[in-house]
């Protein structure tokens, strides 16, 4: 299974268009800032299945987090703010181990990054609107057997 993984669209609708076109998941996942684009998504790929979250720009009423089963795996989906994680990852990391999860997946920070740490999947797929040090990106996540494989991809590069 092939999952979409999309942060801080903050209205890119092209961008998340072309991925979804040129990826075709199984699953998108939006971890908010701009989840009026989620439903504009859903409008667009009635077939598609989307989960979503928001962010603290979002006046939705969208929890602030979710935790997805996918293929017998646990999965936390948050913005990131009310962890803070523009500061440190450590919160988040308590969160995730208190909710015994496997992967984490998380926006806010318009920054990509991924990782496998202790037994737990990490992914931010960046911002796919608004990033301008590391180009416009979003996530992809792979379940291969036991194994939760995060990985980042760019649809545009930075101008800096």
């Amino acid at each position: 299974m092939q999952i979409v993984v999309f942060s801080d669209s903050h209205g890119h609708l092209d961008y998340m268009k072309q991925v979804i076109e040129d990826v075709k998941p199984e699953l998108v996942v939006h971890l908010g800032d701009c989840v009026r684009d989620v439903y504009e998504i859903r409008r667009m790929y009635p077939e598609l299945k989307v989960e979503c979250v928001k962010g603290n720009c979002d006046i939705a009423q969208e929890p602030e987090e979710k935790i997805l089963i996918i293929e017998g795996k646990k999965i936390l989906i948050c913005h990131g703010h009310t962890y803070h994680v523009k500061s440190s990852f450590l919160s988040l990391e308590y969160g995730a181990r208190e909710k015994q999860v496997d992967a984490v997946l998380f926006g806010h920070t318009h920054q990509a990054y991924y990782n496998n740490h202790n037994g737990l999947a990490w992914l931010n797929p960046g911002s796919v609107g608004m990033s301008i040090l590391n180009g416009s990106s979003y996530g992809v996540l792979t379940f291969e057997g036991d194994k939760i494989k995060p990985e980042v991809r760019f649809v545009t590069k930075g101008i800096l």
